[in-house]
């Protein structure tokens, strides 16, 4: 797929969970997500900062934060997030088109909008049907990748497939499910693990 295609992916992405978001009540703003330690309302924000960091200020970032990137991680999130959580939505519908990224590659973005949207919706009890082709494209991005979050390394020895879509990579004990818990699973979601079944499930938890 194209950067081009991908990009498209993305906007669809963004501009979804920003309508998922629009109703919100500030209790649930405050629910934990699935990124320990952090709210609903401080993973869009860190959303928003990923899709306003260009590669140079993403390297001034890390060059003024002595190459941690947690620091980094947690200064950009505090950029983006606004005093109400009505700021912090209409910041991440200001970057929904926004084709600005850190020095990643663009199916890297897909992934982030895809997963911490997840982790976002999933307490909320919010749930999205995402186009088969877009999850299809992404499982086979992290399946192959370490970089930003570990995945490769994570189910390497294993044989995914999906039960809803084509994806299908590896050999080994066998781990079967929708494409997206294989998704969030490969990206450390440990929550994901009870919907996938197969004899390397087991081997997926350990990791």
């Amino acid at each position: 797929m194209t950067d081009s295609g991908l990009w498209a992916l993305i906007h669809a992405e963004r501009a979804a969970l920003a309508a998922d978001l629009a109703t919100l009540t500030d209790g649930q703003w405050a629910t934990p997500s699935l990124c320990e330690g952090l709210t609903v309302c401080e993973v869009l924000a860190h959303l928003t900062a990923g899709a306003r960091l260009s590669p140079v200020r993403w390297l001034a970032g890390v060059v003024r934060c002595r190459f941690d990137f947690d620091r980094q991680v947690v200064t950009r999130l505090a950029e983006q997030l606004g005093v109400s959580p009505t700021e912090t939505l209409e910041r991440f519908r200001g970057a929904v088109t926004s084709r600005t990224k850190p020095p990643l590659p663009v199916v890297a973005m897909l992934g982030e909008t895809v997963v911490h949207g997840e982790d976002i919706r999933r307490p909320l009890g919010i749930r999205r049907d995402y186009p088969i082709a877009t999850l299809t494209h992404l499982a086979e991005y992290y399946v192959g990748s370490d970089q930003v979050v570990l995945a490769k390394g994570r189910v390497r020895g294993l044989r995914l497939a999906a039960d809803d879509g084509p994806f299908a990579c590896g050999s080994g004990p066998a781990v079967t499910g929708s494409t997206l818990a294989l998704i969030m699973a490969m990206t450390g979601r440990a929550g994901y693990h009870d919907e996938l079944s197969g004899d390397g499930v087991a081997i997926l938890r350990e990791r």
